[in-house]
């Protein structure tokens, strides 16, 4: 039986992945890092936007305050842990969204705004994001024992905070996988519904077992459902996803 892992749970949007770190960590009594969510963070630093309206230097501060909390939660100390996520995640959406557009699953007109508008700092943004890779890939090496990817499998909820750009999502997955391949860090894709991932994650690290698999999923799921209702409870949570006026979004579109 394992002693000692630091695991990742690698994934893109909208595969189950706080779900699944939850509910791993319930059952076997490892526990599961905490970090701040980004619409926790908008809250705190850009109230009034969702991530889908926020410009490239919002989102160079939303990266960096992740990743300020993932070192800290994850830093010295920690012996074992299970991270809901990891260190380059905030690398590999800024990648894509340099390939894919700064804002995917805005309008097709704010997408063409902001392209242009995009002309004279992509460059800079661009470097920026390589250094970002070169960070916390970096940081992955040096802290993880192991990586489980979940793979697209489920098809995502558009809930007006996160992008819905399907392409953006592919594309983040295909970085994921191939960002690990590069690092050579251990990792194995684990697919099917949460038991089964749960089962196949278990026996693949040998890890204990202090809470039957079929008891942790529904404590986990009350868990992160109770999260996010609490964050809805929220006025900021509401500004955000209120309409925005006509001129405020010709502003968004403008500013790359």
């Amino acid at each position: 039986m394992t002693d000692r892992i630091r695991l990742a749970i690698s994934g893109t949007y909208s595969t189950g992945k706080s779900t699944t770190a939850e509910a791993l960590s319930i059952a076997t009594g490892i526990p599961r890092t905490h970090a701040m969510t980004s619409r926790e963070i908008l809250m705190e630093m850009i109230p009034g936007k969702t991530v889908m309206e926020l410009n490239a230097m919002e989102l160079i501060m939303l990266g960096l305050r992740r990743f300020e909390e993932r070192v800290h939660n994850e830093g010295a100390g920690v012996d074992s842990f299970i991270s809901d996520g990891g260190v380059f995640h905030e690398w590999v959406y800024f990648e894509a969204r340099m390939r894919v557009g700064i804002n995917p699953g805005a309008p097709w007109w704010v997408g063409a705004v902001k392209k242009v508008a995009g002309i004279p700092v992509k460059h800079f943004y661009q470097r920026y994001t390589d250094t970002l890779g070169d960070v916390t890939k970096r940081r992955a090496k040096k802290i993880y024992d192991a990586y489980v990817h979940l793979p697209v499998e489920f098809d995502m909820h558009p809930d007006g905070h996160r992008p819905v750009s399907e392409k953006f999502r592919r594309l983040s997955d295909d970085l994921l996988i191939q960002s690990l391949e590069e690092m050579g860090l251990p990792y194995h894709v684990v697919g099917g519904s949460i038991p089964e991932r749960l089962e196949k994650i278990i026996d693949i690290f040998d890890l204990p077992v202090v809470v039957p698999i079929d008891e942790a999923i529904p404590m986990a799921q009350e868990r992160v459902e109770n999260a996010i209702e609490v964050l809805k409870a929220d006025e900021r949570y509401h500004q955000a996803q209120r309409q925005k006026s006509l001129g405020r979004r010709l502003a968004f579109a403008l500013r790359y």
